[in-house]
Parts: structure tokens; sequence; C-alpha cells
């Protein structure tokens, strides 16, 4: 018997030039404004010209895959759906499906569960499954996973040996409009939960949560901001600031960008010792829990 793995992810532009077709399907089919498409194509540039989401998710999909082989040969195949770009989830699935799998089980690469990101992942991939034939049970989040908030807390305080005593840990995860919050939607609370699990682990007198990487439309979304954070805190006087971007598990753009340039640029003119932790990326622990709830399903 053979169990179908589908790690589902956001996706990622190949190189620049398809950074315009990636944004257009982020915004539903909608080309974005020039300035829009500047600003983001000046983003990647910032980073070096480089794209290194694909590379560091499908660095996850292989480690995963070796877990499962070592847990039980054969018995497991994973394949890598994305959001926003190719391979897209259905193609996942229908690469799973035409493997021959009796069943899936789908994994999204990220903590939280929001209704506007895992959940319309899961909804994807049961409709793609149906048209298969087949079922696929999506782990609906990992916010808790006690070796993800393990990694947390030893990232943290390795990263604040860096930084004055005193210095304040901000949680962060990628924000989402703000009315999800009226609908009850699990996303911002599920980051709490990390951030003080995460805290009492690594014993923290002085934490927060935050967000950042806002999309750019005219309605509000979930705050506090990053850089609002740290112009507060500099104002405040505050020793020093750690972000922990426990939302996002490997250093994409939103890490290497948003919190490394931008908000580290912000700190630095404003005298603020400023730092942020490492993310998931491989480690073998993470993996391994990640590879305990899929045989768990």
């Amino acid at each position: 018997m053979s169990v179908g793995v589908l790690a589902m992810a956001y996706g990622t532009p190949r190189d620049r030039a398809d950074i315009a077709a990636y944004y257009t399907d982020i915004r539903r089919g909608a080309p974005p404004p020039g300035d829009l498409l500047a600003a983001l194509v000046a983003r990647y540039d910032a980073i070096g010209g480089t794209f290194p989401l694909r590379a560091a998710t499908e660095a996850q999909c292989a480690a995963l895959q070796a877990e499962l082989d070592r847990r039980r040969p054969a018995g497991f195949r994973v394949s890598l759906g994305c959001k926003h770009s190719d391979p897209r989830v259905e193609d996942g699935v229908a690469g799973l499906a035409a493997a021959g799998v009796d069943r899936m089980v789908g994994v999204v690469l990220a903590p939280h569960y929001s209704a506007y990101s895992v959940g319309q992942y899961a909804d994807r991939a049961a409709a793609a499954a149906r048209m298969h034939g087949l079922d696929v049970t999506t782990i609906p989040s990992w916010h808790l996973l006690p070796a993800y908030l393990d990694f947390l807390a030893a990232a943290v305080r390795e990263a604040l040996a860096g930084l004055p005593p005193g210095a304040e840990v901000v949680f962060t995860a990628h924000s989402l409009p703000a009315r999800i919050a009226d609908s009850g939607d699990l996303y911002p609370g599920q980051l709490a939960e990390t951030a003080a699990a995460v805290a009492e682990r690594a014993g923290l007198a002085s934490w927060s949560v935050g967000w950042q990487s806002a999309g750019r439309t005219a309605e509000a979304w979930l705050g506090p901001d990053i850089l609002a954070v740290v112009r507060d805190r500099a104002v405040q006087g505050a020793p020093g600031l750690l972000t922990c971007p426990c939302g996002f598990v490997s250093d994409h753009l939103e890490v290497a960008y948003d919190l490394d340039i931008e908000a580290a640029g912000l700190a630095a003119e404003l005298g603020l010792p400023f730092a942020r932790t490492h993310t998931v990326g491989t480690d073998p622990g993470v993996i391994a829990g990640l590879a305990d709830l899929v045989l768990a399903r």
C-alpha cells in the first residue's frame, strides 16, 4: 500500500522574467500596476536577484521523503504542489495519482491555519483528488508541534546571546487582511499560542506578537507591523529587538528582504540593536515531527 504525501507551499517566480506572471496569479488574474510590479522586482533584486523559495521548498520535500523512507521504506511518495506557481497543487495530486498511490495526506509548509491560506490549499487538494477518485486528508496546522517549538526556543536563545540584555522578542507571521479576525479565523490565535509556548520554553521576560509583509492593498491588515514595532521600541529606548519569524519556514523574500534588509535597515537608522532567528529549513527534528504527523494520518 502506497501513501501519497502532498507537500503544499505558496509558490515563487522561477526567475526575474516570471515575476509578472507570478504576481498576476496572486492577484487572481489581474496584472499588477506598474509601480507595484517594479517594487516587487526591486525587492528580488535587493536580495541578489535570487529566488530562494523553490530550492528551499524542494529541499524540505526531499528531507521529508528521506525521513518517511527511513520509517517505512517505499511506503510513501512525497510530491510538491504550489498555490501560485508550478507545479500547482493540482499537478502534485495528479502526479501522485499517476504513481498509483492508494490515498493522500496533505501537509502545508506553514505552521498556522487560516481559512485564507491552509484552508484554501486543503480545498484545492480535495477537489483535485476527487477528480482522480482519491481522498486526501490535510493536516490542519502544526503550530504547537513540539519539535517546532523546541527549534524556535533554541533559535531564540542563540540569537538573544548576540543582543544587549533585556532585548525584547517579537514573534511574527505573514499578515492577512484584518477582516479575518471578524470571521473567527484561527490564524491570529494560533500565532499567539506559538509565541506563548516558545516564550515559556525559552524563559522570556519580554516578548510580543507582530505581523509583517502585508499586502499592498487599500484594506486594513493585521498589525502591529514589524516596522511599526521597530519604530516604537526605538522611541521607547528599548535595549534591543529580536524578531522570530515563526510563521515562515525558510529564508525566502519575506525574511531575506522584509526583515534582513527593510526592518534591519530601519533599526540601524534608529540606533536599535536588531536581529532575527533562524528559520526551520530542513531541521531534522522538525522534519521528523512532520513525518510523525503524516504517519498519524
